[in-house]
């Protein structure tokens, strides 16, 4: 009698087991955010809102960009590392995080994030008015040799910016010293390219695919890619080192990171859900009728690139006296 009473005790106690158990729902529960550190309308905001209307269908629930912008991007950058590291704030890192540290604008650098992967990249390049006297990178770097200094001048970026840095770099692969090309800031590679087209600067050396539409107009000659191989949307226009010889090497990056600290299984989900977000048809046709580089790099790859390209930057930065 006593066995058969204990049974219905143990089955009952089961059965309350079972009831009060906390329940776990899998990531993500709600909204996410995602920040991006520019303005609307711009190259990084496109990639950011193209990204997140994918993921959204990856993971199920809404990923919401916020533009945070300021501080020549320091405002963005410090929203994504500062923010609660639960997997609910990512956004889009650039490569002016390996700048800003240098300028003194802010004490953050690529440590202070978790770069989850890189999902684009844009090589620098050098480009020309198509009426320009230089057919070759290689004509054009000897004419800066043999000239006076300020016979050729450059634009595409403010001061110390990563077009400004791109130029310093080849400059220093070549042996030509830096004063040889006076730097003409701008508000940006179209409004350099346009000054260039009209007369006022000889060089832009920012990324082909920000001079695309005046490469096919032929009002702007490519002259190299700052690239390991050809870029496929410009399969004519060879690398810098076949054109003079130089290892100089550069891209425009963008990656998607978040707060450090993120509970593995979130963590693990966004990365899974990133990059097929970047293998997706949607992005694939997004980025390439757009004329922006693709480059899929996971976490480990993604924050060596950041680190080499943060030691690189800095080192032109100590060079040319734009480091604080």
């Amino acid at each position: 009698m006593k066995r058969r009473a204990v049974l219905p005790l143990l089955a009952a106690g089961c059965m309350l087991g079972t009831w009060s158990a906390p329940a776990f729902a899998e990531y993500p529960e709600r909204p996410i955010e995602m920040i991006v550190p520019w303005g609307a309308g711009g190259g990084t905001d496109a990639v950011g809102r193209i990204f997140a209307q994918i993921l959204q269908e990856e993971l199920g629930k809404p990923v919401n960009v916020v533009n945070r912008t300021g501080g020549s991007g320091v405002v963005g950058h410090t929203a994504i590392a500062r923010g609660k590291p639960d997997g609910y704030t990512i956004g889009v890192m650039t490569i002016e995080i390996d700048m800003m540290h240098w300028q003194g604008l802010t004490d953050l650098t690529y440590k202070d994030f978790d770069i989850l992967a890189l999902v684009n990249a844009d090589p620098g390049g050098i480009m020309v008015a198509e009426d320009a006297p230089w057919k070759t990178a290689a004509e054009l770097r000897d004419a800066i040799k043999s000239e006076p200094p300020g016979t050729v001048k450059a634009s595409g970026t403010g001061q110390g910016g990563i077009w400004h840095l791109n130029l310093l770099g080849w400059l220093m692969s070549e042996g030509i010293p830096l004063q040889s090309v006076p730097f003409v800031p701008s508000q940006g590679a179209n409004a350099g390219l346009t000054d260039m087209v009209a007369g006022g600067v000889q060089m832009v050396p920012s990324s082909l695919a920000e001079g695309r539409a005046l490469i096919d107009a032929d009002r702007v000659r490519a002259l190299a890619s700052m690239s390991d191989e050809r870029q496929d949307l410009f399969p004519d226009t060879p690398t810098l080192k076949e054109a003079t010889g130089s290892d100089w090497k550069l891209s425009v990056w963008r990656a998607i990171a978040a707060p450090k600290d993120m509970p593995p299984e979130a963590r693990e989900r966004l990365i899974a859900a990133i990059e097929k977000a970047y293998n997706s048809d949607a992005y694939q046709n997004f980025m390439k009728d757009r004329g922006f580089g693709l480059r899929w790099a996971g976490p480990e790859e993604a924050t060596a690139t950041v680190a080499a390209d943060d030691a690189s930057l800095g080192d032109i930065m100590k060079k040319a006296g734009l480091a604080k």
